[in-house]
């Protein structure tokens, strides 16, 4: 259960304001058919953190516990660091009106590569070895994120003091560091 709520927790407040919740914002106001974006992000959050899970248990297999306790540290400390930096999207990519689901899902895919969500489920994934509650819960925190983008749009994220949201999540994502070195060797 630490797996899944520490998962769901983190990517919730790093997702917001990161570029995946931007463009949750542009296809909602682009292509107006939200339970499609909302499939279609659901669907690519669990493919893609999926991935990044099972690399993350894969990964934790051939380190001692020492080790994977202080590369998933430094993981995580990295991550806070990063969370404090705002995001914004790259372009501003034409979307087609045509299939809100495949774009969103293709979109969002493509996005969370590389993004700090998909490399934190990748450290949560070594550090809890549990792939479905970390895939379960960072999918989830990623919905908690990106639901509200697109069923309210532009106007929730005016309400939203960016800066204290990032400090949230930094601060998660060293205490969360903190714990790796902590926890006892499994």
């Amino acid at each position: 259960m630490e797996a899944f709520l520490t998962s769901t927790a983190l990517v919730a407040l790093a997702e917001i304001g990161d570029k995946t919740q931007l463009l949750s914002f542009v296809l909602a106001a682009r292509l107006r058919r939200p339970a499609q974006i909302i499939l279609g992000i659901f669907l690519a959050t669990l493919a893609n953190h999926a991935l990044a899970g099972s690399l993350g248990v894969w990964a934790a297999s051939f380190m001692s516990a020492q080790t994977q306790r202080w590369v998933t540290a430094a993981a995580f400390f990295a991550f806070a660091a990063w969370a404090l930096v705002p995001d914004k999207l790259e372009s501003d990519r034409a979307v087609a009106a045509r299939s809100a689901f495949v774009t969103t899902l293709v979109a969002f895919f493509l996005v969370e590569m590389g993004d700090k969500t998909q490399l934190a489920t990748v450290a949560l994934g070594a550090r809890y070895g549990e792939l479905a509650a970390v895939v379960l819960g960072t999918t989830l925190g990623m919905m908690i994120a990106n639901v509200p983008a697109v069923l309210v749009g532009e106007a929730f994220a005016t309400r939203i003091d960016m800066k204290v949201v990032r400090y949230v999540a930094a601060g998660l994502f060293v205490a969360t560091g903190v714990l790796a070195l902590l926890a006892p060797a499994a």
